[in-house]
């Protein structure tokens, strides 16, 4: 019988360094990449399509400026019943009241945004455009905006309690293009708040 000193336990071998350790396979790691440069790409093709789409931010400026100076110009034109070349213009109560026609969409006969005689009233800008450049109320083409167009539309609209059938309330659309496919709309609104006063 041996001596329990003399007992010698069976050897075991230590684990190897990547016994538990697992790597990626070739397979895997090209799947990886080709899943990683299709997001990529993905991402990229977003990128670009919006900065090709986008409007240069000094363009867009430049057409809110002009719209907002054309809305402005023909929200301070007189809205009154009549012309305001009607005899009647400063008296009457309603359309009925004018001596001539009432005032209607659209600019009366010979009447221009810069000539004699000129538009004298918001319902003259209805169908108003210049195309191939902006020009300033003394027909003289603005530097530096031939690229811009701009047009004006007139409605009757609907304006809190005032009705649309009534026509005491305009909605002005002034829509400018410009450079690069811009496009911008600008709306304002015009009542009946002094109907006699011609100027």
């Amino acid at each position: 019988m041996s001596s329990p000193a003399a007992f010698d336990p069976p050897h075991r071998t230590p684990p190897h360094p990547r016994a538990g350790a697992r790597g990626f396979t070739l397979v895997e790691l090209l799947i990886f990449i080709v899943v990683i440069a299709a997001a990529i790409a993905g991402v990229l093709k977003v990128f670009t399509e919006a900065t090709t789409r986008s409007a240069d931010p000094a363009v867009r400026r430049q057409a809110l400026a002009i719209a907002e100076s054309l809305l402005e110009e023909v929200q301070l034109m007189p809205f009154t019943f009549c012309d305001s070349e009607d005899a009647n213009v400063e008296t009457a109560t309603s359309a009925a009241g004018c001596a001539g026609t009432a005032d209607a969409l659209g600019p009366e006969a010979g009447e221009t945004r810069f000539a004699t005689p000129p538009f004298d009233h918001v319902n003259d800008y209805h169908g108003y455009a210049m195309a191939g450049g902006i020009v300033d109320i003394t027909n003289t083409p603005v530097a530096g905006l031939a690229g811009y167009s701009a047009s004006v539309a007139v409605a009757p609209a609907v304006l809190n309690t005032i009705t649309a059938a009534s026509g005491d309330a305009l909605r002005i659309t002034v829509t400018v293009t410009g450079p690069g496919n811009t496009s911008l709309v600008l709306e304002g609104y015009r009542s009946r708040h002094a109907p006699n006063s011609s100027m």
